[in-house]
């Protein structure tokens, strides 16, 4: 930060005789530029910094020693506001009459008032950040080995450059292992886009086309799908417009046609760097307002993987409670740059504001939790169990910790069956089934998924431009030399021939006659014809719906016989 004579040149000129009976200097009839470089050559003399170091008491000098351990010796002004107060900014005659340089309102205002801290900006991430600091050659001057570090007050730690080791933990109950099944979902999401585009609701796919999309994922949790949209947007996997998703075909080709690992690189990469999906929405519990205030998800989202980076074991299960702690007491900031915890608007499911750095816990706190448990172990980064997490060979590559693993990964081709369905295991391409899904009708989803050709998918298939021949060569290059099987061959056929043909199963009430003569006499009887359907035969009509017992009351009155035991033997 800024050396002793910047300082004192940018406090303001009221400050100057507050400073000068600190330090002893005769002000009268100075100006103030030569009062600054006065001040600045008795400050720096060691005697007389000693002197006024004498003066304050244990807990400011404690805050000084903090405020020097840190990195560059200086913290950021709501960090340091929040161990120790504010500082008010007040003129020349306030100061007179309050004189702050002697009893301040806070520690922060007996140190700023006697010329020990400074109050400067940095830009950090492209943000303009304020910051409070011992100026830089003042620090030789001061006495610092005087006070011991074991007089610092509970906040003190935060000053330590080196973070504490988390303890790791034996026996875990309730483990949940990550997994891959992510690429796999997306898969099929793509494939679902490609056939009827989604329509969203913000961030959100609308509840009507998620309805029809979650039957056929592996994990059905709706905002784990939120999740998979918003990574594929920001993979360039999908494309939205007016209000709808749909893959962006060649991306979307090239990232199913890729290993496993390297597709879950990718999603763990767009998500880190995503500032579409912004993390705070989507945690059960808060409910953030959409304007007023700024919030950059991705560089929450660096912050804290670089914290974990860092605190995370290579092995082993830790306490997410604890880890939270610690972030807590060391970097509490890690979103909120500028210390502020009064101007975003965060309300709870009950409708209060969560402001003030005593509401940490329910933002910030339960951000890196949703990290961990939320789009950490859907990508296959950590494992997790109750108020565990551990990190899995992805999670280390994904910190940096190790490299990428690259698996063994034998491709299967899908198991064509004689009745016509089609087995697709998880370890088929990705491309291969998000070809088949396009094409033909998943009855299963899981290890194998199970899929047939039907009617509805042959329409579907024909609205994307898939021809039969097309499906056809598809299906030939799985069977290995065995012959397509039937059922196949006859829908394909069908469909080449135009043929369309569709059926409906239905339950009618039929009336019969022992003759033809007398069904061509009932139905020229207007008295009888209003209750019947279509003639299914000579000696057969269908009755309308609901009709059959005025009929049967007509056809008595008429003196006709009818026998109604089978249609009894029916309903019963």
């Amino acid at each position: 930060m800024k050396n002793l004579f910047a300082t004192l040149r940018d406090y303001d000129p009221g400050m100057l005789p507050a400073l000068a009976e600190t330090w002893r200097i005769d002000s009268k009839g100075r100006a103030d530029d030569d009062m600054v470089r006065q001040l600045q050559a008795t400050m720096l003399d060691q005697e007389t910094a000693e002197a006024v170091w004498d003066n304050l008491d244990e807990p400011a000098r404690a805050a000084l020693q903090l405020l020097v351990s840190s990195a560059q010796s200086r913290m950021k002004v709501g960090q340091f506001e929040r161990f120790y107060g504010k500082v008010r900014k007040l003129g020349r005659a306030q100061i007179a009459r309050e004189q702050p340089h002697i009893a301040g309102q806070t520690i922060a205002e007996t140190l700023y008032y006697r010329g020990l801290v400074g109050e400067g900006f940095d830009n950090v991430d492209g943000n303009l950040i304020g910051f409070i600091f011992v100026p830089t050659d003042l620090i030789s001057a001061l006495p610092l080995h005087k006070t011991s570090y074991q007089t610092l007050d509970e906040g003190a730690d935060i000053a330590v450059d080196e973070l504490p080791a988390l303890g790791v933990i034996d026996a875990v109950d309730e483990v949940s292992r990550a997994d891959t099944s992510v690429v796999d979902d997306l898969a099929t999401l793509l494939a679902l886009l490609q056939a009827r585009p989604a329509e969203l609701v913000g961030e959100r796919i609308a509840p009507d086309s998620a309805a029809t999309i979650t039957p056929y994922l592996l994990q059905r949790d709706d905002n784990r799908l939120n999740f998979m949209l918003a990574v594929a947007i920001s993979a360039n996997l999908i494309a939205t417009q007016d209000g709808g998703a749909r893959p962006k075909r060649d991306d979307a080709r090239a990232w199913l046609e890729a290993a496993r690992a390297r597709q879950i690189q990718t999603l763990a990469t767009a998500w880190l760097e995503s500032a579409s999906y912004r993390d705070m929405w989507h945690i059960p519990g808060l409910q953030p307002e959409d304007s007023g205030w700024s919030y950059d998800a991705a560089a929450a989202r660096r912050a804290v993987m670089n914290l974990l980076a860092d605190l995370l074991p290579d092995h082993g299960w830790v306490s997410i409670n604890d880890l939270i702690d610690i972030i807590k007491e060391f970097e509490p900031d890690f979103q909120r740059l500028d210390g502020d915890y009064e101007s975003w608007y965060i309300r709870n499911d009950a409708g209060e504001f969560l402001t003030g750095f005593e509401s940490w816990d329910a933002v910030e706190g339960s951000l890196i939790e949703f990290y961990l448990v939320g789009p950490m172990h859907w990508l296959g980064l950590v494992d997790i169990g109750e108020d565990v997490a551990r990190l899995t060979a992805y999670g280390r590559a994904f910190l940096e910790i190790s490299d990428w693993p690259q698996p063994d990964e034998p491709e299967a081709g899908i198991d064509v069956q004689n009745d016509g369905t089609l087995l697709a295991s998880r370890r088929v391409n990705r491309f291969e089934r998000f070809q088949l899904a396009r094409f033909a009708h998943c009855l299963q989803t899981g290890d194998p998924y199970v899929y047939r050709i039907d009617a509805a998918s042959i329409q579907r298939a024909a609205a994307q431009d898939i021809q039969a021949k097309h499906i056809q060569s598809f299906i030939i290059r799985h069977l290995e030399g065995n012959p397509l099987p039937l059922p196949i061959i006859k829908l394909l056929r069908n469909w080449q021939a135009g043929a369309q043909t569709e059926v409906t199963l239905e339950s009618a009430i039929v009336l019969r006659t022992t003759s033809e003569e007398s069904l061509d006499k009932i139905f020229a009887a207007p008295a009888f014809r209003r209750f019947l359907g279509a003639r299914l035969g000579p000696m057969a009509c269908a009755v309308r719906p609901d009709q059959w017992e005025p009929l049967r009351a007509s056809l008595v009155e008429n003196g006709i016989d009818v026998d109604v035991s089978r249609l009894r033997e029916a309903s019963g």
